[in-house]
């Protein structure tokens, strides 16, 4: 399998990963992989909110991302973000646990920078079998999505043989 083949698979798996019962959020990403021309005309008001006015290498890494959010599977948060937005954001996820993992976090945290609090909230996550998880689009913000605690490995081996990065928060 050649380099481009291993990486539109990998795309094409993370997002049945990330959105399994959504099969257009698969298709907005390889349409963005295939026809980036396309793709970049499709959703050019968005993209350039993202400052992408041309096809770009990651652009079908933010494509997954865009739709991910798009379907409530991913919270877009900024690099300062209150700590209340970040709960409010996370909780607002299709993708959230079914067992909270707030009832965790003790008022002390509600208090610590985004990065740190995010850490914290991956930690507490885990505490119930979730992990929550960034997929780098190299800005300012983290993509966060939440998953089983035992795919995130997964997660982050297909984004890195897609050639992107995904981490896990607070392991």
């Amino acid at each position: 399998m050649s380099g481009t083949d291993d990486a539109r698979t990998s795309l094409a798996a993370a997002a049945a990963l990330l959105a399994p019962a959504r099969p257009s959020v698969a298709e907005q990403v390889l349409h963005a992989f295939d026809h980036p021309g396309a793709y970049l005309r499709d959703h050019a008001g968005r993209l350039a909110n993202r400052g992408v006015d041309e096809p770009v290498p990651g652009l079908a890494w933010i494509a997954l991302v865009d739709a991910l959010t798009d379907h409530r599977l991913l919270a877009e948060l900024d690099w300062k973000e209150d700590p209340q937005e970040v709960r409010s954001q996370l909780r607002g996820l299709d993708s959230r646990p079914s067992v909270d993992p707030w009832v965790l976090v003790g008022e002390d945290e509600m208090l610590l920078p985004t990065d740190e609090f995010l850490r914290s909230c991956g930690r507490h996550y885990g505490d119930v079998g979730a992990a929550l998880a960034v997929l780098d689009i190299e800005s300012d913000c983290y993509p966060v999505v939440c998953l089983r605690a035992a795919r995130v490995q997964e997660l982050t081996a297909l984004a890195n043989r897609a050639g992107f990065t995904a981490w896990a928060l607070g392991v």
